[in-house]
């Protein structure tokens, strides 16, 4: 069995008021290609399929297209809705577009049951809030993301003879994260990767850096766009997975139609011709000036190099001052427990724990008499 790994499309999006919608049209074609030349028997997308819960019409027609084109390639679909998506919206005609292998996790009622496809089962899992776990597990006390995948995946009543795979968008403690994902302070939504120790391999969605978290096979694919600078370094790339006696994992390169990057320089040394000759000046571009001074209509101006120019701002003496004011001003504006809470994340690469949480809220309280 060999699949691709998909997730976090996020159809519609757009990044600083600039529509994403032709470079999506673009990297789905490059997604194509490569399914047509390494004939995958399935394709997974992990969650965030688009990215908001009332999708524009033109993103649904783009998802229309793909999954016509891959289904005229004989290649089966399963996905998932994500917290960007509307679980209930994702899932219309769910049954009858599972008879055209168009596998689409329904909405949660309690249980899950295998898609079963050239022996291996594939469990569809959609992002789910603790709240809308909990009704189905009378008497079990969940009040967590960690706490409602124990319930859920600790019913699952595995077939061992066969590989089994998850489809799963969620935040695994120790995985990498961009400032493009929405996930929530002092680690209410963190699940440990101990949790999908039953399963062959693990498609996650959520993360938008290509990374394996734990082991190598507990995957988050990544975007395959770039949707913040802050993901301007990271290099895009294809998941493919095939399952033999092992699982094996490829990465694959995907190229956009036009990069992300980010740009500094004074203004003189960045409308240089000698400066933006050799590069692909229709990229989307964040321009951060050193000068002391502010360029007139320097926006303007930059835009005739770099027509897809999305931030333009300063870093000179003036502006470094102006950010030390924001961080105190921001800084007054948090609880002592937002702040413990960075200055632990910053010092260990994670969030607290949801017990660290709580024992910490004990403290100041004790203490200052404060703990919100």
């Amino acid at each position: 069995m060999k699949f691709i790994h998909l997730s976090d499309l996020h159809l519609g999006k757009r990044v600083c008021e600039f529509p994403m919608l032709e470079e999506q049209r673009h990297i789905l074609e490059e997604i194509l290609r490569v399914a047509q030349r390494e004939t995958p028997d399935a394709l997974l997308i992990s969650g965030d399929i688009y990215d908001r819960a009332v999708p524009p019409v033109e993103a649904v027609q783009l998802l229309e297209e793909f999954l016509v084109r891959l289904h005229g390639l004989n290649i089966a679909v399963l996905m998932i809705a994500g917290n960007h998506d509307c679980a209930q919206r994702v899932a219309f005609a769910a049954p009858l577009l599972g008879r055209s292998g168009v596998h689409i996790a329904p909405v949660f009622d309690g249980s899950l049951s295998p898609v079963r496809l050239r022996g291996v089962d594939f469990w569809l899992l959609p992002w789910l809030k603790p709240a809308q776990v909990r009704p189905f597990y009378p008497g079990s006390e969940i009040d967590s993301h960690s706490g409602a995948l124990v319930a859920i995946l600790g019913a699952l009543e595995l077939d061992r003879s066969r590989p089994n795979v998850l489809l799963c968008h969620q935040f695994v403690t120790g995985a990498l994260r961009s400032e493009s994902e929405e996930l929530s302070l002092g680690g209410a939504e963190n699940v440990d990767a101990s949790l999908f120790d039953a399963f062959d391999y693990v498609a996650l969605g959520h993360l938008h850096c290509p990374q394996f978290v734990a082991r190598k096979t507990l995957r988050y694919c990544g975007a395959p766009l770039k949707y913040a600078f802050s993901e301007a370094n990271h290099e895009k790339t294809l998941t493919l997975v095939e399952i033999a006696r092992e699982v094996t994992v490829t990465e694959l390169p995907l190229a956009p139609k036009r990069d992300m990057r980010a740009i500094r320089g004074s203004y003189e040394e960045i409308v240089k011709r000698d400066h933006y000759i050799n590069t692909n000046t229709d990229d989307y571009v964040h321009i951060t000036l050193t000068d002391e001074e502010d360029v007139a209509d320097a926006q303007a101006k930059l835009r005739v190099i770099y027509p897809n120019l999305m931030r333009l701002d300063y870093d000179n003496t003036r502006a470094r001052a102006s950010h030390v004011i924001e961080r105190v001003q921001r800084s007054e504006q948090k609880s002592p427990l937002d702040l413990f809470g960075e200055l632990y994340e910053l010092q260990n690469g994670q969030p607290m724990s949801d017990v660290q949480t709580g024992c910490a809220r004990n403290l100041l309280a004790e203490i200052w008499g404060c703990g919100a």
